[in-house]
C-alpha cells in the first residue's frame, strides 16, 4: 500500500484548507482510511477516520470543522478543514489501516495570522 498525501500550507485562523490522500495498492478498497496529525513536541494524535462502510469517526476537537470524504472510485480521501485555529497546527499524516498501518509522507498545515 502506498499513500500519496497533498494540500495543506499556511491558513488564517478562521480559514480553510483541503487535503487529499491518493492509495493504492492491494485491499485498499477494504482499508481504514484517514488521518492523524502530530504537532511540534507532542504525540502524534488521530484526527478523523472513514472505514469502507463509510463510518467515520472524527476527534473531539474537530467535530463540527472538520469533514472527510472519501472517493471509493479513486481510492482517494479528502480533508475539508474548516474554523482553522491555531492549535491545528501540525503535521498530518494519511494512514490506511488493514491487517497493519501504512503511512504517507507528512503534510504541514499551519494556521497563523
Amino acid at each position: 500500500v502506498q499513500l500519496q498525501a497533498s494540500g495543506g500550507g499556511l491558513a488564517q485562523p478562521g480559514g480553510s484548507l483541503r487535503l487529499s490522500c491518493a492509495a493504492s495498492g492491494s485491499s485498499v478498497r477494504i482499508a481504514v482510511l484517514g488521518w492523524y496529525r502530530q504537532a511540534p513536541g507532542k504525540q502524534r494524535e488521530l484526527v478523523v477516520t472513514v472505514a469502507a462502510t463509510g463510518k467515520m469517526s472524527y476527534v473531539d476537537s474537530v467535530k463540527g470543522r472538520f469533514s472527510i470524504s472519501r472517493d471509493y472510485y479513486k481510492d482517494t480521501v479528502f480533508l475539508q478543514m474548516n474554523s482553522l485555529k491555531p492549535e491545528d497546527t501540525a503535521v498530518y499524516y494519511c494512514i490506511a489501516r488493514l491487517a497493519k498501518d501504512y503511512w504517507g509522507q507528512g503534510t504541514q498545515v499551519t494556521v497563523s495570522s
